[in-house]
């Protein structure tokens, strides 16, 4: 059998694509709607993920305050704006693009996503960025033997595994807890979002004889449903472990 691929799409989305939003999209700010549009759009302003350009028709209680001064976004030149929703003031929050930018985008805006409290495709919270259209997250059920090592300790060691395909992104190799050496981890306070596979639980470290190696594996506990398999199983990073495949050590991804 042939040694494990470490090949992975890559993103095609050029920066400055405009695309459609077939869903509902609303912001708030201290439990205020700011914002509540069908229309939205889709705006590459980089490649690795778009974000959402809000029809300025579609404020509901936000009130934008131009701050008089213009910058060259990814697609285009935009004017920044001040958000007001009733008394709370969200400062250079809100991009509305000019007469240069693409034309589906005009009489449009973009907010900062930390501007905003939340953000709600139709009636499902989204964290971090909009989820773009192009991208797959696949979780797939596999009996390819998983070792893990880091400065020649094994910190995993498993029969079968959940590989997790996502566009962008080398696989990552799920691992029921059994199957990891928890006795040579220490507990991490991290936690981060993602807008396909949602919150992390935990995050561990591994102190060896040689190095110190922070936050080299994680969980999601209740991940989101199109990730449901790796519920509660763990992952390294392949960028800062030795990864066994099947007997075969996979060659280190570049880390972005």
């Amino acid at each position: 059998m042939a040694s494990e691929s470490v090949l992975h799409p890559s993103l095609i989305v050029p920066v400055g694509h405009v695309e459609p939003v077939p869903r509902r999209i609303r912001g708030l700010i201290r439990g205020r709607v700011a914002f509540d549009t069908r229309r939205a759009l889709y705006v590459w302003e980089w490649q690795a993920y778009p974000q959402y350009s809000i029809p300025i028709e579609d404020l509901v209680d936000g009130v934008l305050h131009d701050d008089k001064h213009t910058e060259q976004l990814g697609a285009g030149p935009a004017h920044r704006h001040t958000l007001q929703v009733g008394s709370e003031v969200r400062t250079g929050a809100a991009w509305v693009w000019g007469e240069r930018a693409p034309r589906p985008l005009h009489d449009t805006v973009r907010f900062e996503w930390e501007a905003l409290d939340s953000w709600f495709e139709e009636d499902e919270p989204v964290f971090v960025h909009p989820r773009s259209p192009y991208s797959r997250v696949d979780a797939l059920r596999s009996d390819s033997r998983i070792r893990v090592e880091v400065d020649g300790v094994v910190l995993a060691e498993a029969p079968g595994c959940v590989k997790l395909f996502e566009t962008g992104l080398p696989t990552r190799y799920y691992l029921d807890r059994t199957h990891v050496d928890w006795s040579s981890l220490r507990h991490s306070d991290t936690v981060t979002r993602c807008p396909y596979k949602g919150t992390t639980s935990s995050y561990w470290s591994f102190d060896g004889d040689v190095a110190s190696h922070e936050d080299i594996a994680w969980t999601y506990d209740f991940p989101t449903v199109q990730a449901n398999r790796i519920a509660g199983m763990t992952a390294f990073y392949n960028e800062h472990v030795d990864l066994y495949v099947d007997g075969a050590l996979l060659p280190r991804p570049a880390d972005d």
